[in-house]
């Protein structure tokens, strides 16, 4: 990997991991889904600005069918159970539980093709679960009985990321930024009329507004634009391991910011989610023992 592609590794980690710090701190007063309307609205703005710039055209209507469905369960669904999770635990939790998507990938992948798992498969899924547990444990005691719905709802936007990478695999072929571009605009349309069933609980101030804002230009627009030049640069299977250092910007962002407090729970269950999650995607695996012959 070039040395300008790791930077740009390490910065969609810390942007990434910033957005859960930015939907914790507007998620109370906006509520999920004048939240993720802000976010998707704005980062559909941001890349139709790119698009014109680019002059590339969009052909929405030839592919509405599909950019409803990857706008569904890449982003309307995703963001808006983290939102909703966001009301009741921390950023760094919910960045941690985010990086549990290639789990859930290799989940469905099982599921999918009816694919036997491998032993690292398996003991990374394992590792995963023992983490998640880790932390449910952690957030039930600390919190309330809430964080056990907001964790479940946090693991079932994972879930949906996952499904969303394999109907990718099966989807029309478009280029990446049009994938983006359209499937933001579809979610800002699906999301729009859950404003008026769940409105915003107060008015924002000046620094939340700002929150947003950053959520949906630089945490989505931007970011998708640097992940799309990371596959291209050097492959897909080399951009995932961006999904293991999501967890430690989250951490890091909410103590620093939120001042969120690293307890050993959060540190062991990022561990094991992050292990479980590099053995699943085959980033390590587990070697064979050798025998050796005696003569």
């Amino acid at each position: 990997m070039s040395l300008p592609s790791l930077l740009r590794l390490f910065i969609l980690a810390a942007i990434w991991g910033a957005s859960f710090l930015f939907m914790r701190m507007a998620a109370n007063s906006l509520g999920p889904a004048v939240l993720i309307e802000l976010r998707v609205g704005f980062a559909a703005i941001t890349l139709f600005i790119f698009a014109l710039y680019l002059r590339k055209k969009l052909a929405f209507t030839t592919h509405k069918k599909h950019f409803f469905i990857i706008g569904a369960l890449n982003s309307a669904i995703p963001f808006l159970l983290f939102a909703f999770a966001a009301q009741t635990i921390n950023a760094s939790t919910l960045s941690i539980l985010n990086s549990t998507t290639p789990i859930w990938g290799a989940i469905v992948g099982i599921v999918w093709t009816k694919t036997k798992p491998t032993k690292s498969m398996l003991l990374g899924l394992l590792l995963g679960l023992t983490g998640v547990a880790i932390l449910v444990g952690q957030n039930s005691l600390t919190i309330d009985s809430q964080a056990i719905t907001a964790i479940v709802a946090a693991l079932c936007a994972s879930l949906s990321y996952a499904i969303a990478s394999h109907y990718t695999k099966h989807a029309p072929k478009l280029s990446a930024f049009d994938n983006a571009h359209g499937s933001m605009w579809a979610a800002s349309i699906m999301v729009l009329p859950l404003i008026f069933v769940i409105p915003a609980r107060e008015m924002p101030s000046n620094e939340v507004m700002l929150g947003v804002l950053a959520l949906g230009v630089l945490c989505t627009a931007v970011a998708y634009i640097l992940f799309f030049r990371l596959i291209d640069d050097i492959g897909p299977t080399s951009a995932l391991t961006v999904t293991f250092l999501i967890p430690l910007f989250g951490i890091v962002w909410g103590n620093l910011i939120l001042d969120e407090q690293i307890g050993p729970n959060t540190l062991v269950g990022a561990l094991c989610v992050i292990a479980g999650t590099m053995l699943v995607t085959g980033f390590i695996r587990i070697k064979p023992f050798l025998k050796r012959n005696t003569l």
